[in-house]
């Protein structure tokens, strides 16, 4: 991560999704255990196989401080892959916060913690620890129809997540904050009585 990076101010996931021309969205099925919490910084790539989560538990220790997990554990969402324990030795390693298409479960022992958590779903069912299975620490992976790989930029809140291409996260973080002013001053017309349609120049119905 670079240091211009690091000082950039971050941006709602939906208008980078926008300004990114409409790349880098995670499935919408993936949402914050608390909607006010935000992730934002370098992407972790991790796969785990369905049901497994021996893979995460390395992963933890190959981290970098300032950096966001995104796990994909492919079909197996009903599976508790991560949860208080994980989560302590996370946040001693300085890990920005965990994004992953599988299950999570100590949901509100995470939210006390204060660590950041998007998952698929909360559940409760206990995971193996097979070392033959294939998995990934590191590498890039698919989740949903996007590729992560480390170091591509990793925005969540309220709305969802998006995953920003490394190379283009300061011209798109600058676009999106373009979209952020343009939308003061629309705003700003809307209030004074103008129509959404006027305004953005959509077409008429009746043409």
């Amino acid at each position: 991560m670079s240091n211009e990076q690091q000082n950039l101010p971050p941006v709602s996931s939906a208008t980078a999704h926008e300004a990114a021309g409409k790349i880098g969205a995670l499935p919408a099925s993936i949402k914050g255990l608390d909607p006010s919490v935000r992730i934002y910084g370098p992407a972790f790539p991790v796969k785990c196989p369905a049901g497994d989560n021996l893979h995460l538990h390395h992963a933890i220790y190959a981290v970098q401080p300032g950096e966001v997990m995104v796990v994909d554990c492919g079909e197996g969402v009903e599976y508790g892959y991560w949860g208080e324990v994980m989560a302590i030795a996370a946040q001693q390693r300085g890990i920005a916060g965990l994004v992953t298409s599988g299950g999570v479960r100590d949901s509100q022992r995470m939210l006390a913690m204060g660590f950041p958590v998007f998952c698929g779903a909360i559940a409760i069912q206990g995971t193996g620890k097979n070392p033959s299975l294939p998995g990934s620490i590191g590498e890039p992976i698919t989740f949903g129809r996007t590729t992560v790989r480390r170091g591509d930029w990793v925005i969540g809140d309220d709305d969802g997540v998006v995953v920003l291409p490394k190379e283009r996260v300061e011209e798109i973080l600058a676009k999106s904050r373009q979209r952020d002013e343009h939308e003061i001053e629309i705003f700003a017309q809307l209030r004074a009585g103008e129509r959404t349609v006027d305004i953005l120049g959509f077409p008429d119905l009746n043409k």
